[in-house]
């Protein structure tokens, strides 16, 4: 997908871009089916263009492709560093093309172009970290047993991964998966969201560019319950990976246990973010306003329910509602835009629906103002939502959106039973000057991921992911080389003339 992008254009224009095509064994081809659907921009409700509809043929396709290029193709026999200037070299792609895929992403999904840049800047990060993780890390252990053996393990790729990735910040989730993948050496099908498919294919126009092997990397388009069922359903595929909404999550799990497959699942979130009344609440309200309003509010980490202390909470709303006013709503190709469109129109209308709950169970909501010449777009202002209860569904359910439950406490017990009281547990936030308080608080919330005076700044060496309702499994660091992209082998090697028992003779 060509696409000249202009100054003009990266603030202002919203263009419609070529057609998309699946991507299998190197080739850009049409749907079997010949079948597509409407790709439409957030902000304008108008057609961006035509993708190319996968279903179970091509998902077929692109798995034996995917296997074929495992097993008989140079992917599976290739030497490591050789596979590394591959992945290196992906990177350096990205690197050169970020503002286009800033561009496009951005137009997809109507997040504000100054976050999709920097989203843009950490997938190329991602294959350059996992590059040097497998250069580094992937190595095994030895055992030595008396004088009689040694025994060792080493680490295998699966094979065929299946990668089922979300429409929000999609190019860089994307990455982040398929950069492990590929690093360790297995082959990938790439289900993105039907939602944002533009920089899905733009990642295929890279690697192709990047002259991988031809099946190594494939992208079928299309939906959840044709394509996505497909995926987890084939029996050649040995794991799959997938980032979304947490009943989608345990419908993959169900059917990937007829073939036995691994599966990793970084599902939804409701995560506290608890300040105290010693906190510094000026870092405090930057990393509460940040947390849930950039990215649209779409994003699973999100301190989507923020839990002040009594004596604090009336200034620190008072400073909440004039910041919610002053968030920037605009054209998502804008830089100066901080709050764009939701990704589409149904998406809008349930957060919509979320607000309006919010009002019957009692809850005075403070909103900003969405500006008349953007009002075509899927706008929901930055939205409070105060004198909430934590038993309330706005403070229990998921809204994935720009809307923040404001809840009152008094004492730490009473803090921490409201945050866990929730059938999530992804991500936390702490806020206080007591560190042994905050320990304590970051230990006993039931959450995979605590931030401790700080917003959600990622480490790739460490775990992604959560507990309870927000998943199985994690992303990130070794986490994803040794506990899902790769499987141990053990090799016993004798070293002397060991004891064998001699029956029958």
């Amino acid at each position: 997908m060509q696409v000249q992008v202009t100054e003009t254009q990266k603030n202002h224009e919203h263009m419609q871009v070529e057609n998309i095509k699946l991507f299998i064994n190197g080739q850009f081809v049409d749907s079997k089916s010949g079948a597509s659907f409407e790709n439409k921009n957030p902000f304008t409700n108008k057609i961006n263009n035509y993708i190319a509809e996968g279903r179970e043929a091509d998902i077929n396709q692109a798995v034996l492709s995917a296997k074929e290029a495992f097993e008989n193709g140079p992917w599976g026999k290739m030497k490591l560093k050789e596979r590394m200037n591959y992945i290196n070299r992906i990177a350096d792609l990205i690197d050169e093309e970020i503002e286009e895929i800033a561009f496009l992403e951005a137009l997809d999904t109507g997040l504000p172009i100054s976050q999709t840049r920097n989203q843009t800047a950490r997938a190329a990060e991602n294959f350059r970290f996992y590059a040097r993780m497998v250069e580094t890390k992937l190595h095994g252990e030895s055992y030595p047993m008396d004088d009689e053996f040694i025994n060792y393990t080493v680490y295998k790729p699966l094979g065929v991964i299946g990668l089922i990735t979300p429409w929000n910040a999609p190019f860089m989730l994307e990455t982040w998966k398929v950069a492990p993948a590929l690093a360790t050496g297995n082959t990938v099908v790439l289900k993105p969201a039907e939602l944002s498919p533009l920089t899905a294919n733009k990642l295929a126009e890279i690697i192709h560019k990047a002259k991988v092997p031809d099946g190594v990397f494939n992208v079928v388009h299309g939906f959840g319950e044709t394509a996505g069922a497909a995926l987890v359903a084939h029996p050649n595929v040995k794991a799959i990976s997938f980032t979304g909404e947490t009943t989608t999550g345990s419908t993959i799990i169900k059917n990937s246990a007829d073939t036995l497959k691994k599966t990793s699942m970084e599902l939804g979130g409701k995560s506290p973010l608890i300040v105290f009344d010693d906190a510094d609440l000026e870092r405090a309200l930057d990393a509460a306003i940040w947390g849930i309003f950039s990215f649209n509010g779409e994003r699973c980490t999100s301190n989507s329910r923020v839990f002040l202390h009594k004596n604090i909470k009336d200034q620190f709303i008072e400073k909440l509602k004039v910041r919610v006013a002053n968030i920037k709503i605009g054209d998502p190709m804008d830089s100066s835009t901080q709050l764009g469109p939701l990704i589409e129109k149904d998406h809008y209308n349930k957060v919509k629906k979320y607000i309006e709950i919010a009002k019957q169970e009692g809850c005075e909501v403070i909103q900003g103002v969405v500006p008349e010449k953007v009002k075509a777009g899927n706008f929901v202002p930055p939205t409070l939502l105060l004198n909430a209860r934590n038993d309330m569904r706005v403070c229990q359910e998921e809204i994935f959106g720009p809307v923040m439950a404001v809840i009152e406490f008094e004492t730490d017990e009473e803090v921490l039973h409201m945050a866990n009281d929730v059938s999530y547990g992804l991500a936390g936030f702490v806020w206080t000057k007591d560190l042994k308080r905050a320990h304590r608080m970051a230990d006993a919330i039931e959450a995979g991921m605590l931030w401790i005076n700080a917003q959600n700044v990622r480490d790739l060496r460490i775990p992604f992911g959560g507990m309870k309702d927000s998943g199985i499994g994690r992303e990130g660091g070794h986490y994803a080389m040794f506990e899902f992209y790769t499987e141990p082998k053990v090799i016993h090697v004798a070293i002397g003339d060991h004891h064998i028992p001699q029956f029958g003779k």
